[in-house]
């Protein structure tokens, strides 16, 4: 588990893979007036696609970002991105191949009096309005295919080679029309992105979460968002995670890499 905080807004993270002794997929950072948030997403075989793995991906599209996180809108910042981190493993690795390498993508950044705002992915930013219940992004067209799929992957023999086959059915769905989109090999995905703004001054913080650690609203319904931002501010984002990891033991569900950053003092932090 990492915990830190940058310099400008304050920022506490927590991250924790889903198992010992397995690399963690997702990855967080953040500079004085952005943060991101990656959750890398690959299945067994994406090895022999791509040398150097998920988590390898995840932690250089992060750097990526926050090395341009200022350059453009976030769209652009991100498409830049992805085509950094392509033409890395371009030589090397099979990237447009259906299993290789991808990622979800949540990014905050603060830029004239606005918490800019972008999600590619089912990673989540939710926005904490005093005034209002919380503004909750994400992308729900991943979930949405997958449910069509999740009859035959439980009725195939789970890492079987019919198991298999239906996955990179799924995957084939990536990135194109009537699909799903994330940060893969083609920075065009950027443009299909859920972006907006708020002002900072109606905000007092936000929040970026990997699917692993949204799990505490769903599908454990353990805590409303307004109670998760309460618990943030209170306890921090480890505490989330433990209920996290705690819920999957007593339902006996496979753990997820999991990941939140939480990000307050936003007025004071503007460019």
């Amino acid at each position: 588990m990492i915990i830190g905080r940058a310099a400008g807004m304050r920022v506490t993270m927590a991250s924790v893979a889903k198992r010992a002794g397995r690399a963690n997929e997702d990855f967080t950072g953040a500079v004085p007036t952005a943060a991101v948030l990656i959750d890398g997403a690959g299945i067994p075989g994406t090895e022999t696609i791509c040398r150097h793995g998920v988590a390898w991906y995840a932690a250089r599209l992060g750097g990526s970002l926050l090395s341009l996180v200022h350059d453009g809108s976030l769209p652009e910042v991100l498409g830049e991105a992805i085509g950094q981190v392509t033409d890395e493993h371009r030589d090397t690795c099979d990237v447009a191949d259906p299993i290789s390498p991808s990622a979800m993508v949540a990014i905050l950044r603060l830029s004239g009096g606005l918490a800019e705002y972008l999600v590619l992915g089912d990673a989540y930013v939710v926005l904490d309005r005093p005034a209002d219940t919380p503004l909750v992004v994400t992308d729900p067209r991943e979930v949405i295919i997958s449910r069509s799929y999740q009859p035959a992957l439980e009725a195939a023999t789970q890492g079987g080679d019919e198991y298999h086959r239906i996955l990179r059915d799924l995957r084939a769905n990536r990135n194109r029309p009537g699909g799903f989109w994330l940060a893969k090999d083609d920075p065009r995905a950027a443009d299909e992105a859920i972006t907006g703004s708020l002002p900072t001054s109606e905000l007092n913080g936000a929040a970026l979460l990997s699917n692993g650690a949204s799990r505490i609203v769903d599908p454990f319904r353990l805590a409303g968002w307004p109670e998760v931002l309460a618990a943030l501010a209170s306890s921090g984002p480890a505490e989330i995670l433990r209920r996290v990891r705690q819920a999957e033991a007593r339902d006996a569900v496979a753990p997820d890499d999991a990941t939140i950053t939480h990000c307050t003092d936003l007025g004071g932090s503007d460019l």
